[in-house]
């Protein structure tokens, strides 16, 4: 009876819209409305017949996300963006690759799916923003997808790689190319924002009370984001991504003071949830998007930002035997203590999982002197990486069945998987983020939309520094935002050039 309810609500509702637009169409478009509504009422008729409530009560929605997909694809892009934190990874009973189940993640990986192919026949039908395909991130985008293509044909397992290659092409499309023409209206880059923290925070007040019960322990955070994550520091990794968001929403100025403050307010609440997290990578990856946001207030160069790096890097290589060997002293283990949790993160002589780390990025090591050019193939490392383990570097949780994840690095991973160029290729795309940032920081004279700018910016800065100690791009909860994030600041590019040749003011000068 309720269900019959909703349907002559439904019904009358239709007949109201039906009225107000049915002298904008013609007589063909009119046939197919009247069609169209006669299938869903006949299949609503069906199930509710057959006693299926559920697929009856499922039909609205997939009928609001066929209409979506045909008529309005920017909102079903932005609900993608609401289910991400709530996706669920389903495997696929029966369907397994050597030892691991195939799965995706419902309900956003189909719809995903369904958008890239609603872009791809646009393209053929319209074309597609040159001004977008030229800019210099783009191209890199472009060429680290067209070597991943080619690695794919080298692949020391093809149906693997290419399910990688579609699943990155599916990321890429959705929320970088679809994604900078929505972003072009500042008020999607909010939504966009929004819609993740406020179904993100669900997710967290679900983790807060199944954490409870273990008194918010470090052993009891590992479970306590399942079934939304798979582990704690994936979880964490999404907090310290949208840290700088909710701290730079709430200086806006030009937003409405209640909505500064519940930005403000869950900047706080995202904090604690941070702290426990236990997600040691997560803490650092803050701490280091505190230090760039230091360098540019103080207004330090990029180019000497990356001196300092190359610098650093070249001390640790000159040094690294009298630094590994101080570090192998250090053998203080996780615990509740927030001063030894810290100190634990370099502990590399008895914390099973920093020396399972080193393990894995040796492996990988290991793995581009076998294979230097093509690499092993996108999306493989997982299952190829058992034979290269040395038996003094295995720990107590290495396993030989390909299970207990990947490479544990962002750039590593594509070394191992597509050679020195995949590699390349991510530091290349990370690179031009860098340069695009501190440019925008310098010419944006507006300062909401600076503030806006560099905010999403130190968002991506956090996952950067994270993708040194994991890597979470192959699954839905990353990979939105850090593609969302890179559409959302070339957008932001795009739109102020436009905006100054339109009004003839002089291109500003690059500082960087």
């Amino acid at each position: 009876m309720p269900l019959l309810y909703s349907l002559c609500s439904l019904l009358r509702a239709l007949k109201k819209l039906s009225i107000k637009i049915f002298a904008l169409l013609s007589k063909k478009e009119i046939v197919v409305f009247y069609l169209a509504s006669i299938l869903f009422v006949g299949l609503e008729l069906l199930f509710i017949f057959l006693n299926i409530n559920f697929i009856a009560a499922v039909i609205p929605l997939l009928a609001l996300i066929v209409y979506w997909s045909l008529f309005s694809l920017d909102k079903l892009i932005l609900f993608v963006v609401l289910c991400t934190p709530l996706s669920i990874k389903y495997h696929i009973p029966g369907l397994e690759l050597g030892q691991i189940s195939v799965g995706m993640a419902l309900p956003t990986e189909p719809l995903m799916f369904g958008i890239m192919l609603i872009f791809f026949l646009n393209i053929a039908y319209s074309g597609y923003d040159k001004k977008i395909i030229r800019h210099p991130v783009s191209i890199l985008i472009l060429i680290s997808l067209a070597w991943m293509f080619i690695t794919c044909f080298t692949s020391t397992m093809y149906v693997v790689s290419f399910k990688f290659l579609i699943e990155r092409i599916w990321d890429v499309v959705t929320f970088y190319f679809l994604g900078i023409l929505l972003f072009k209206k500042i008020k999607n880059i909010h939504s966009f924002n929004w819609l993740y923290i406020i179904s993100f925070t669900g997710v967290i007040i679900y983790t807060f009370i199944r954490h409870y019960p273990s008194h918010f322990s470090e052993k009891g955070a590992h479970s306590a984001v399942n079934p939304f994550y798979n582990d704690h520091t994936a979880y964490g990794a999404l907090l310290a991504m949208f840290l700088p968001i909710l701290g730079g929403l709430s200086l806006l100025k030009k937003t409405k003071p209640s909505i500064r403050i519940a930005a403000f307010v869950l900047f706080l609440f995202f904090l604690v949830a941070l702290a426990f997290s236990y997600s040691r990578a997560a803490w650092l990856s803050t701490a280091g998007v505190l230090a760039v946001l230091v360098l540019m207030l103080f207004r330090v160069q990029l180019k000497w930002i990356l001196a300092g790096c190359v610098v650093g890097i070249g001390l640790f290589l000159a040094y690294q035997t009298s630094i590994i060997m101080k570090l192998q002293r250090n053998n203080t283990d996780v615990s509740q203590d927030l001063g030894k949790e810290i100190q634990s993160i370099s502990n590399i002589s008895s914390d099973a999982s920093n020396r399972e780390r080193l393990n894995r990025w040796s492996c990988a090591y290991r793995m581009w002197l076998d294979k230097p050019v093509f690499g092993f193939g996108p999306g493989t490392y997982s299952f190829q990486y058992a034979p290269f383990q040395l038996s003094y570097m295995r720990t107590i949780i290495s396993t030989n069945q390909g299970n207990a994840g990947n490479a544990h690095n962002e750039y590593l991973g594509p070394l191992a998987e597509q050679g020195l160029l995949g590699m390349l290729a991510m530091l290349g795309i990370a690179t031009s983020v860098f340069f695009l940032a501190f440019r925008l920081f310098y010419n944006l004279k507006d300062p909401d939309m600076r503030i806006l700018a560099i905010s999403i910016f130190l968002g991506l800065v956090s996952y950067f520094i994270h993708g040194m100690m994991n890597n979470f791009l192959d699954t839905d909860k990353a990979s939105v935002p850090f593609w969302g994030f890179i559409g959302m600041l070339v957008a932001i590019d795009l739109t102020t050039k436009s905006e100054a040749e339109n009004t003839g003011d002089p291109k500003p000068e690059i500082e960087a």
